[in-house]
């Protein structure tokens, strides 16, 4: 009954037999082999046009080296107040990009309100040397609550980018699971709603390392293989990260894992919603729920084999957890399986 995160899930193994199958021979190094430009190509026919991709090691260096490449002297970074890179990435994003700050953003479930960002970037006065200026815009796709943006909410998003000529970026480490929630394509709900830079993760999502950084017009990479240098995340055997990745996509299988992820999700929710012992804090549309228990009835769970994590309620919504009571994240993954599922339940 493992729900505390799906990176703890392992490797897939038609992900694992790739690996070992690429682990033979000889292939160029630091991503010119024929397998790692195959695997740019993939990600050109996937997002429907051409893209430059850039394999690095983490989510976090993603994110980090995307604000890098377009950082402006006291630059400010929009993003929800929850955002794994505000609340989570132990300042890497402001180091990377040379001293940049994350401005904070409110928003119900994870999500930036669209008017609360104009509102937000409307505070820097341009030419006002003292606070610095708006740098870029990003948003979590799917967020830190378990839900996704529209694509209408994105859309509403990059409308302010434009109107303030912001780079919007899209943190997307459960990419696949929004997609699969929203049913769309991966143009859809990038590029041809105004992103222009994606934090592309597969490593929560069946893969053992990969991540990559998709710039959606090559121009606006020009200078990052010297910044992906410069920050250690130029692998000299990038084969094994593109061995994961062609056999991520081969059949689709990124997405039936993300899917099955989703369903597993749903699952547990339909069962919670049943219970009188336990609470969803809201609607998640992805693979994570956060629960609100009683704190000795979590407790008997995890010395029943239950393993989930501890969860600062957002601060909007506090008030409406007991004394008692604590939340809870419960994540689900391409490896959970329904006995898992059933058997949390019956526990609880």
């Amino acid at each position: 009954m493992i729900f505390s995160s799906d990176n703890w899930a392992g490797a897939h193994p038609r992900i694992a037999e790739s690996l070992l199958k690429a682990a033979g021979g000889f292939a160029a190094a630091y991503g010119t082999s024929d397998l790692d430009r195959k695997v740019e190509g993939l990600f050109s026919e996937l997002f429907e046009r051409e893209v430059a991709v850039f394999f690095v090691g983490t989510g976090t260096a993603a994110n980090s080296l995307a604000f890098a490449s377009v950082s402006k002297p006291g630059g400010h970074v929009f993003c929800h107040r929850e955002a794994h890179v505000n609340a989570d990435e132990c300042n890497a994003p402001e180091f990377f990009s040379l001293g940049a700050r994350m401005a904070a953003v409110d928003g119900a479930f994870g999500k930036m309100d669209a008017g609360k960002l104009a509102a937000e970037i409307g505070r820097f006065t341009p030419g006002v040397v003292h606070s610095g200026q708006p740098m870029a815009i990003t948003l979590t796709q799917a967020t830190e609550a378990g839900t996704v943006y529209t694509l209408t909410e994105i859309e509403a998003v990059s409308t302010i980018a434009r109107r303030h000529r912001l780079p919007l970026h899209m943190d997307g480490a459960r990419f696949a699971n929004a997609l699969v929630a929203l049913d769309t394509t991966p143009a859809e709900m990038t590029w041809k709603r105004g992103v222009d830079i994606l934090s592309f993760g597969a490593t929560k999502n069946g893969c053992w390392c990969a991540e990559a950084l998709v710039f959606f017009d090559p121009a606006m990479a020009e200078g990052f293989p010297y910044l992906r240098k410069r920050s250690a995340q130029l692998f000299s055997k990038t084969r094994f990260v593109s061995a994961q990745l062609e056999a991520y996509f081969e059949g689709g299988l990124w997405l039936d894992m993300a899917r099955h992820a989703n369903a597993m999700a749903a699952r547990l929710a339909k069962g919670l919603k049943g219970s009188n012992s336990a609470r969803l804090g809201w609607a998640a549309d992805a693979n994570e729920l956060f629960v609100i228990i009683e704190r000795s009835r979590a407790k008997a769970l995890m010395d029943q084999g239950a393993v989930f994590y501890d969860w600062h309620p957002p601060r909007d919504m506090a008030h409406e957890i007991g004394p008692d009571e604590g939340m809870y994240r419960l994540v689900t993954s391409f490896a959970t399986q329904p006995d898992d599922v059933d058997r949390f339940l019956s526990a609880l």
